[in-house]
């Protein structure tokens, strides 16, 4: 697949400015690489700091921005549908191809920028304001921004970015709990992680730890500490997520850490139920229960795994609706209401045959259609 020349002209200050834990050019220079871009060239008085650019290994290039011939070069492009780059001997070169232009500091995702060169466009903000974003072509058709676009121009304008950043930061699994209480109970940790060398996978890591020590409190009969430490597995599991979408750590090994953790978890959380509850009361045939929603879990598993094997877009509506249905914690709130009426038994009656239904449906939305290759979709 062909490549889009980028040349990002960059102000040094503005630039400099740190977004979530990534600086202003940072971050452009991997959203532009994630939107299909290369070669990248950079345009700035000085080098600036890249720590995921490098990271990810995206080969950039800089060009001093005294050299006025060059930057001269970019955006005479309309008119002579050529640019000069350098080298590798720092001299410059030409080249025919229109180019993805960017002057100034800006934040955008990767769609607009996917959006801009497929139309051959000029970016605008959903406010109206032009973003300087644009490609090399005569009359670029004007193409609007989703709501992140914000063009940066000081610390107070970084700072809302950064809000419409975060505000972005959900994920297609989140259920309403997750929504409107986990994801913003979370968001202050994720705020703080950013700045650490803390990866998500390790706060997967802990997420799935937090969820197997309620399953310990569940199975002593101890259901509100154990519906309480759930819900902190919840919370946790949200943030794993948006350390991923906001540093761009997004990956196949996560993808899989946070779907095996999540069964890992439900496997664990439904056993030790089955076991709490008999405890208490032995007239409820909670083991049997227990180990139904549990082996359900397992069963459950095999489907997802079968039917992520095939790509999204072959996929149905529902089915994907489902299967990110299986990645969220909504039933948390019930399980902490039943534990505090005391009655867990419902909630083993409601896992032991729901889950069961769930797995079938997954299967028959399926259809056993074969799949070759795994989804390289992060969660």
């Amino acid at each position: 697949m062909k490549k889009t020349p980028a040349v990002l002209v960059c102000d040094a200050r503005t630039g400099s400015l740190e977004i979530a834990g990534l600086t202003v050019v940072d971050r452009l220079v991997v959203t532009a690489h994630l939107a299909g871009c290369a070669p990248i060239t950079i345009v700035t008085a000085a080098p600036l700091r890249l720590v995921r650019s490098s990271a990810l290994g995206i080969d950039t290039t800089y060009v001093p921005a005294l050299a006025e011939d060059a930057v001269a070069a970019v955006r005479q492009l309309p008119d002579r549908r050529a640019t000069q780059r350098p080298d590798t001997a720092g001299r410059l070169q030409e080249s025919h191809d229109a180019v993805l232009l960017i002057e100034g500091s800006v934040l955008v995702d990767v769609r607009d920028l996917e959006n801009v060169i497929a139309q051959g466009g000029q970016l605008a903000s959903a406010e109206g304001k032009s973003l300087s974003v644009r490609m090399t072509v005569d009359n670029p058709k004007p193409v609007v921004a989703g709501n992140v676009a914000t063009l940066i121009v000081d610390k107070i304008s970084a700072a809302d970015a950064e809000r419409k950043l975060w505000a972005s930061l959900t994920s297609a699994a989140d259920g309403l709990v997750d929504r409107y209480f986990n994801r913003p109970l979370g968001r202050p940790l994720s705020k703080l992680l950013v700045h650490t060398p803390i990866s998500p996978n390790q706060v997967s890591i802990v997420s799935i730890l937090i969820g197997v020590a309620s399953a310990w409190f569940f199975a002593r009969g101890d259901f509100v500490t154990g519906a309480l430490v759930f819900q902190l597995c919840a919370i946790i599991d949200c943030v794993d997520g948006d350390l991923a979408r906001a540093l761009f750590k997004q990956s196949r090994l996560g993808k899989w850490l946070d779907l095996g953790g999540d069964q890992i978890v439900h496997f664990s959380v439904f056993a030790a139920l089955g076991i709490g509850v008999a405890r208490i009361d032995p007239s409820v045939p909670a083991l049997a229960l227990g180990i139904s929603a549990a082996l359900g879990v397992l069963l459950c598993f095999a489907v997802i795994v079968r039917a992520l094997r095939q790509p999204a877009a072959q996929r149905g509506a529902l089915l994907n609706k489902l299967l990110d249905a299986t990645a969220n914690r909504d039933f948390s709130v019930l399980l902490l209401a039943l534990a505090l009426f005391g009655r867990m038994d419902l909630f083993l009656w409601m896992a032991g045959f729901g889950i069961h239904l769930f797995w079938i449906a997954l299967l028959v939305l399926h259809g056993g259609r074969a799949a070759p290759a795994l989804s390289r979709e992060a969660a």
